[in-house]
């Protein structure tokens, strides 16, 4: 089963995402902050990560930057899902590494659509 990592502060947007994707068929893990979520990364080596933008304290784009730059995980596709609708939050996501971005509210078809692209180019290997 496709493991994904969610990385979300909000509990609203958290159960939202874990519900959904779970009842899309993914094996769904949760992190609060930026910084469990690297931690989490690290152990459970998902198949994807879901990123928010504003976590607290360690943000998504250090986050995504982190996870891009440490060899166990940089090969590990991240789509980021954010409320932050501007132009240059979308460039620094990229520039940090993200493959993928979302914007609030989640259009589900769309981001499941997007996982499964990413997972079927092979973006782990």
């Amino acid at each position: 089963m496709t493991k994904i990592l969610c990385v979300e502060d909000s509990e609203d947007s958290l159960f939202a995402l874990h519900k959904r994707l779970a009842l899309a068929g993914f094996e769904v893990k949760v992190a609060m902050n930026g910084a469990e979520g690297v931690d989490w990364a690290k152990t459970l080596l998902p198949d994807l990560i879901v990123m928010d933008l504003r976590l607290p304290g360690l943000d998504g784009w250090e986050a995504t930057r982190r996870l891009k730059g440490h060899p166990e995980t940089k090969h590990i596709p991240i789509v980021v899902v954010t409320s932050d609708i501007s132009e240059k939050s979308r460039e620094k996501a990229f520039a940090a590494g993200c493959d993928e971005y979302e914007t609030k509210p989640v259009n589900f078809e769309k981001l499941v659509g997007k996982i499964h692209s990413l997972l079927s180019r092979g973006a782990r290997a």
